[in-house]
């Protein structure tokens, strides 16, 4: 084995690592997340099933998970859907921009485990 290969194998297995825990984290938040909005929590360790289940509590239909397919409208829907997913829980706009979008790792930690509360219509 040479070097090249070496270190491919050590970047992959130390990458698919970070991953796996990095996965199991924004599981834990997104379960409280499920739960709150009246979803079973198990639903967010399902990779397709949550996405279709935020896009859910959002308000959209569950179908317009389709989006997520096509370049561009997919970034354009993913800010709605954050933007939407935040007024459900009472949060503003640049909350749900900078943080359910950009960092959604962060508040569905903050949305999960704080005070909000979940509402059908904003």
């Amino acid at each position: 084995m040479d070097y090249n290969e070496s270190l491919t194998a050590l970047y992959s297995g130390t990458t698919s690592i970070f991953y796996l825990v990095f996965y199991v984290i924004w599981v834990i938040a997104a379960w409280k997340v499920f739960t709150k909005a009246g979803y079973p929590g198990w639903l967010a360790i399902i990779p397709i099933v949550n996405v279709v289940v935020i896009v859910k509590i959002a308000g959209y239909s569950g179908w317009l998970t389709l989006l997520y397919l096509i370049p561009i409208v997919n970034i354009v829907f993913a800010i709605l859907v954050a933007i939407r997913l935040g007024e459900r829980f009472g949060k503003g706009g640049v909350f749900s921009f900078f943080l359910l979008w950009l960092f959604q790792f962060i508040g569905f930690f903050i949305i999960g485990f704080g005070d909000a509360k979940y509402t059908r219509r904003a």
